[in-house]
């Protein structure tokens, strides 16, 4: 028998083993376990290598403010980069009038009691722009297994209670596919933040009061189809 022969056509239910099929589905509603912040620094040059200086420095103090939380921040990474030149409006040719730059920082974070206070912060950044927070599971989070395990028990039960209406009970498990586990998109919680104030007016107020963010419960879902054998019900 070679690995590329087809697989043996399903056997047909027939009277003396007859089948159920059903559909076993579970919801589950938990609190968030992470949240995503979208972080973008910008700065402006009069040539590139200003706009690369400031740009350099701007992100430099986001991460710098993003690491000073330690272990409450889960991971921190760098998305895109962009560095474009301005052109003037007025006159012939190609004439450059400034240089714009921007940097995208993506921040996961753990410990939802510095959230509002690292949202704020990062915000008060001179020409930093923020978005989310993104409420969110772990992809290896044991709620998604639960939910798993819920749809499986709920298509037992219910194919045992249709096999029970007959007066007959299940035989064997013919077949069990994963329709699906997954939970709901994240979802932002309110409009991103963004502060363009001077470096210098910054610096001389007082810190920002930190943001009241209320965590957004997660829906988990997960299906299930079973096939079953029967005993042969007496009718």
């Amino acid at each position: 028998m070679t690995d590329n022969a087809p697989a043996p056509a399903p056997v047909p239910p027939t009277p003396e083993a007859p089948r159920v099929s059903v559909r076993g589905s579970a919801r589950l509603e938990v609190e968030p376990e992470i949240a995503r912040l979208g972080v973008a620094v910008s700065a402006r040059g009069a040539d590139r290598a200003a706009a690369l200086a400031a740009l350099t420095r701007r992100n430099a103090d986001a991460l710098d403010l993003i690491k000073s939380y330690g272990d409450a921040i889960e991971s921190t990474s760098t998305g895109s980069f962009v560095i474009t030149p301005e052109l003037t409006r007025r006159g012939r040719g190609e004439q450059v009038r400034a240089h714009h730059g921007r940097v995208h920082l993506s921040v996961t974070v753990a410990d939802f009691g510095v959230l509002g206070e690292l949202t704020t912060r990062l915000a008060d950044l001179d020409l930093t722009r923020v978005d989310g927070p993104w409420w969110a599971l772990r992809p290896t989070s044991p709620v998604h297994r639960e939910a798993r395990v819920q749809a499986v028990r709920e298509a037992v039960t219910r194919a045992r209670e249709y096999a029970a209406a007959l007066g007959s009970d299940l035989a064997a498990l013919v077949e069990l596919a994963d329709v699906g586990a997954d939970s709901e998109a994240p979802v932002a919680y309110g409009r991103g933040a963004r502060a363009a104030a001077p470096a210098a007016a910054v610096a001389a107020e007082a810190p920002p009061p930190a943001l009241d963010l209320e965590p957004r419960r997660q829906t988990v879902r997960a299906q299930v189809n079973a096939r079953f054998t029967i005993v042969p019900p007496v009718l």
